[in-house]
């Protein structure tokens, strides 16, 4: 009985400490991850990686990924009230889809609501004669990616992000 008792003792014990050892783990690689490089480097990634259909891949030589600039702030990111330190956005140069993709570096402790002034000033009606289908804004460390376009390809562009 006495082995048996310290067997569970034991393998309860071992159980709490693989638990803590893999939360401590998980936080760690979580959000707070840094992603290295350019974002130049890092949409070219998305793209080379992203499992998009072929119709999207054929018109990627139109598009084009540019220097996030003051004068374009509050078209692509419908407000000038973020605060970042490096930003590009590809989009294409002439197309009748509703695309835009955005990689934002910004301080860590300002991604939050950077993400969220993203949310709320976001115009998915904002190309004339389309719409965009939907918006997808995430972060890994101080990196924002935030996407508008037709569901199929903001999933494989959010995967791909993830992946980097």
């Amino acid at each position: 009985m006495k082995s048996r008792k310290k067997t569970m003792f034991v393998t309860g014990l071992l159980m709490i400490l693989t638990g803590l050892f893999c939360s401590a783990c998980g936080g760690q690689n979580g959000g707070s991850e840094k992603l290295e490089g350019s974002l130049q480097d890092m949409m070219a990634s998305l793209y080379a990686n992203a499992d998009l259909v072929q119709d999207f891949k054929d018109n990627l030589d139109s598009y084009e990924t540019i220097e996030l600039t003051d004068d374009l702030e509050v078209s692509i990111l419908g407000t000038d009230q973020i605060t970042y330190t490096e930003g590009v956005v590809s989009m294409p140069m002439m197309s009748s889809m509703a695309y835009q993709c955005v990689l934002l570096r910004v301080d860590e402790a300002d991604v939050e609501s950077a993400k969220q002034a993203l949310k709320d000033n976001a115009n998915l009606d904002k190309w004339v004669c389309v719409s965009a289908e939907t918006m997808l804004i995430e972060s890994r460390g101080d990196v924002i990616f935030f996407i508008m376009s037709d569901k199929d390809t903001a999933a494989a562009m959010s995967s791909a992000f993830q992946k980097l």
